[in-house]
């Protein structure tokens, strides 16, 4: 046995221990929580012994499987092309800017990995959203075979608008204990993504692998491993990210979406107010908990803030650090989370922004991290991080609340948190898979495309440029982040991909399908339907299709849909394509412009056990137009074509054609128009594990050299 094999061992094991030793230091129950599902609650003995057990027989039988796994490595490793790979994630980043700036030598470090290797457009899926891409990423499957379609879709029998990529119902039963209501066993949280990662095959040939804020991985899954969630996981209210706002002001923005404000009054130089927590289950109306807390201002940009019995220094126009919050429920349990605040302004008035509170990565209350204890590993290790699958809060910057500065800050920090626990794990799996998602460049073109565009409606005709643009920046801050990767670990037994799930473009106008289809014949609204979200105002007794989401048209169909009227065997099919036609034509009369540039039938472009689940049609845009606000949430308007006002300026959601990702790798790939779908079996061929055969993707040409 050699010794390198017994160090890999060693390490990988401490890493399990440490794991494991870290579930001994909450002080207080574990819980789960789900959106209305509320609190089961464990007790906190039995986790801590269970936990104990495992660890002592752990470390009793280490010496036996460290011998063991040293042998198997010898035979897992002894055909694979590498000893590790390494996929770095870059979420949104374009392949056209990424030329663009590459041929101005502003990205030196991405000019060297393509100069060393490769650097090509990497095919997305139909339609660009992430949560659809980053699935068949894992997968190496069609959407027809990884069940995500979109963000959202909807509920077939209530015609409700949920989120796609994960279902939390309640615990079934539960006890009375006077004016309390103890829910039995835990919510049940299921993960909607069908189809197997590829690094669970990985692990069924005992190859490791540490796989970092991949979206749609929440709750985390068990396979031979590391895990923490990504995209999709919620806070600790069980949202996809509510924030606070507290002000003294007469508010005279009525946009509310994604976030809650509240009135305060100062006195005596003392704001009091309180922080809204997840829903109580063991109360019986399920009222949510609640945290006080009060700001002491004082006469410069310093204020006081008492928040669990803590005083924390705070200062205007700066974030914070993440400070610990506790909600106490009944029987003496504690639920924690962790969330920063910004002291917006004291006079003339006060405002007091708040980030959504995020699960406490110490003490999680939801499945967030595979084993559960990791989340806890990397906050001792590192401190608190942000744990929310959507940690930078558009919704704040849409409604002015928080500056570009303030978002832009949030986009660093969160990035920057990322990149310590993505070394540390680079640093303890010698042997194996290592993916980290970083979504700094994704938020940051979402954002900022508006400076790129000095006619984007959102400037007004009012365009004021920048010294600095935030979206080169941030193609300049990934460059030094592959320089620290390359410096260390561009070896020749190290296989290095550096990948993003689509590219970008300006998103100018919003197109409100539920409008045209109204205005086309294929939907009905109830008298004083117009304007209502959740598809509410919809008379499905007279509407034959209807859109929500991001990108899909859904047919009402007879037996499919509680209320439909569509027969799925005479009538769909040349339904489809009808739609279809007619859409492909459609005009924005003021510009004179084609907005749409493909419709896709689901029907023939997916496959698998899950294509009947996918939107009957998914349309893709032209570039500059993408669904409007409204329709993402099944709200038809008056008119079909919106201005796209919100500092939210650039988007993908087009046609899949315009937006392709990129691939860089330290080897040349011999293939001319990769996939993302074939990163998956292309590292299972660098394992020499077998490709299984429902997989889409297939192995890329990787060269020697």
């Amino acid at each position: 046995m050699k010794q390198k094999d017994i160090v890999t061992n060693r390490r990988q094991f401490f890493l399990i221990f440490t794991l494991l030793a870290a579930s001994f230091l909450p002080e207080h129950a574990h819980a789960y929580i789900g959106p209305g599902a509320g609190f089961a609650v464990a007790g906190s003995f039995l986790v801590m012994f269970t936990a104990m057990l495992s660890a002592i027989i752990a470390f009793l039988t280490w010496p036996v499987r460290g011998i063991i796994r040293a042998i198997r490595f010898r035979r897992i490793f002894s055909k694979s092309r590498f000893k590790k790979v390494i996929i770095v994630g870059l979420d949104g980043m374009d392949y056209t800017l990424t030329r663009k700036w590459l041929s101005e030598g502003k990205l030196p470090n991405f000019s060297r990995l393509r100069d060393q290797g490769c650097f090509k457009p990497l095919g997305t899926t139909i339609p660009p959203i992430s949560p659809v891409a980053w699935s068949s990423f894992q997968t190496g499957s069609n959407p027809g075979k990884s069940n995500i379609f979109d963000f959202l879709t909807r509920d077939p029998k209530s015609y409700a608008i949920k989120l796609s990529s994960v279902d939390i119902k309640p615990p079934a039963r539960k006890i009375k204990l006077g004016k309390y209501q103890i829910p039995l066993g835990s919510p049940d949280i299921r993960l909607l993504r069908k189809s197997i990662p590829f690094w669970k095959f990985l692990g069924d040939k005992g190859i490791f692998s540490s796989v970092l804020r991949v979206p749609i991985t929440f709750p985390a899954e068990k396979f031979y491993g590391i895990q923490l969630s990504g995209m999709c996981a919620p806070d600790l209210r069980g949202t996809q990210g509510t924030f606070s706002f507290f002000t003294s002001a007469p508010e005279e923005n009525e946009d509310s979406t994604g976030g809650e404000h509240y009135h305060v009054k100062m006195e005596n130089n003392i704001v009091r107010s309180e922080l809204v927590g997840p829903q109580n289950a063991a109360g019986k109306n399920k009222d949510p908990l609640k945290c006080r807390f009060e700001i002491v201002v004082g006469n410069s940009d310093k204020a006081s803030l008492k928040i669990n019995g803590e005083r924390y220094e705070i200062t205007k126009g700066k974030y914070s650090d993440w400070i610990k919050v506790e909600f106490k429920s009944s029987l003496f349990v504690k639920i924690s989370g962790i969330c920063k605040f910004l002291l917006i302004s004291t006079d003339p008035e006060f405002k007091l922004y708040v980030t959504p509170i995020n699960i406490d990565p110490e003490k999680p209350a939801m499945p967030i991290s595979y084993p559960a204890v990791y989340s806890t590993y990397l906050s001792k290790k590192q401190g608190y991080f942000a744990t929310l699958g959507l940690a930078e809060d558009s919704w704040a910057l849409n409604q002015k609340l928080i500056t570009d500065d303030d978002f832009l800050q949030q986009c660093l920090d969160a990035d920057k948190e990322r990149e310590v626990m993505f070394f540390d794990s680079l640093k303890n799996i010698k042997h194996g898979l290592c993916v980290c998602v970083f979504d700094g460049t994704d938020r940051v073109q979402h954002a900022f495309w508006r400076q790129m565009d000095e006619n984007h409606p959102a400037h007004n005709g009012k365009f004021v440029g920048v010294k600095t643009w935030a979206i080169e920046e941030i193609y300049k801050r990934a460059d030094k982040l592959l320089e620290k990767i390359m410096k260390q670990y561009n070896e020749k037994d190290t296989l290095i991909m550096i990948i993003s799930d689509h590219g970008f473009n300006g998103f100018r106008y919003g197109v409100d399908l539920n409008r045209w289809l109204e205005e086309n014949g294929y939907l009905k609204l109830k008298d004083e339907g117009r304007n209502k979200k959740n598809l509410s105002g919809v008379d499905w007794s007279k509407t034959r299709a209807f859109a929500m989401g991001l990108s899909g048209i859904f047919l009402n169909i007879r037996g499919r849909e509680s209320k439909g009227i569509v027969d799925s065997k005479t009538e769909a099919s040349a339904l489809r394509e009808e739609i279809a036609d007619k859409l492909r034509q459609l005009n924005d009369p003021i510009r004179n412009q084609q907005a749409v540039k493909q419709v896709y039938n689901a029907q023939k472009i997916y496959s698998g056990p899950y294509k009947n689940n996918a939107p009957d049609l998914i349309v893709g845009y032209q570039v500059g137009y993408r669904a409007s606000w409204e329709t993402a949430v099944g709200q038809v308007t008056e008119q079909i074509f919106h201005d796209n006002i919100k500092a939210w300026s650039g988007d993908h959601c087009i046609d899949h054609s315009l937006v392709p990702g990129v691939l860089f790798c330290n080897h040349k790939i011999n293939d001319e128009r990769p996939r993302l779908m074939d990163i998956g079996p292309t590292v299972l061929n660098m394992f020499d594990v077998e490709v299984p055969a429902h997989m889409d993707g297939r192995q890329l040409d990787v060269l020697d050299g």
